[in-house]
């Protein structure tokens, strides 16, 4: 699934069309998580994108009269192509710019991903209205984490998965960073301590700024805006790494599963 480098690496790659004005959008097959609205096209036609940005793993496509919001889902890709070229398999939306002979289309072949028209304030949008801090924020500090933290006794792991609390750690990204902090995944929330916590974040901003500079991870089958894989998962200490020799220490790396998700860790490098 893509996570915050992955989307945050796809937003960058779309950065070119900020100032275009969009001709057309074509909807393809509409049967997404949920179904794209089928007035997309009448709102959004004809008019200038003002801005591309990123809210915890949604992409914003602000235009001059509403807002376009995608998320990528587990599978899904926002890839440039020429109006010519053949529309591929699981290809399900298409912009199409004034003036350019680029379009972009969305392809997402598991179909869990979503487009939605927002015409009222963002800040009310019911997927967006609800979320905690973002990541690479100034404000999200030791203290803040450790303050949330107080009398949570759910592991630490999904603990900072919670987007509620803070956006974008997904899976791949908490691992690698609780290795780095030397925190055991399981650990209950509330006994982490300040200390820790002020590593911990450290960590979380590190990991996440250097997946995002090399395009994030691509584990199946993410490919960014011109179709290249990202490389951050050669760079992968712990996850996806059951039965290998730690890096550090040469201890086996270990997975066990913490609200159904698989977690790796080094059980001597994290205690």
């Amino acid at each position: 699934m893509p996570e915050l480098p992955e989307v945050e690496t796809t937003v960058r790659g779309i950065k070119s069309i900020e100032s275009s004005v969009i001709e057309r959008i074509d909807v393809f097959n509409p049967n997404l998580r949920w179904p794209i609205s089928n007035d997309l096209s009448f709102f959004l036609d004809n008019k200038k994108i003002l801005s591309v940005y990123r809210r915890a793993k949604y992409i914003i496509i602000k235009c001059s009269n509403a807002h376009l919001v995608i998320h990528l889902g587990m599978t899904g890709k926002l890839v440039f192509a020429k109006p010519k070229d053949t529309l591929k398999k699981h290809d399900h939306m298409q912009i199409k710019f004034a003036n350019s002979d680029q379009v972009i289309r969305y392809n997402d072949p598991r179909r869990f991903g979503s487009a939605h028209l927002v015409k009222n304030k963002l800040e009310d949008f019911r997927l967006l209205s609800n979320l905690g801090i973002e990541p690479l924020a100034e404000e999200f500090d030791g203290n803040f984490l450790f303050t949330k933290a107080r009398n949570r006794n759910v592991p630490i792991k999904a603990f900072i998965m919670n987007h509620h609390i803070v956006v974008g750690v997904g899976n791949i990204y908490a691992s690698e960073a609780l290795f780095l902090s030397g925190v055991r995944p399981s650990i209950p929330a509330r006994r982490v301590t300040r200390k820790k916590m002020e590593v911990l974040v450290k960590n979380i901003k590190y990991v996440l700024s250097i997946a995002i500079e090399k395009g994030g991870s691509t584990i199946s089958d993410f490919m960014n805006t011109k179709g290249e894989q990202g490389y951050f998962q050669i760079d992968h200490q712990v996850y996806n790494r059951e039965g290998q020799p730690c890096n550090q220490c040469g201890a086996k790396i270990k997975k066990i599963i913490i609200g159904q998700r698989s977690s790796f860790f080094c059980s001597s490098c994290q205690c």
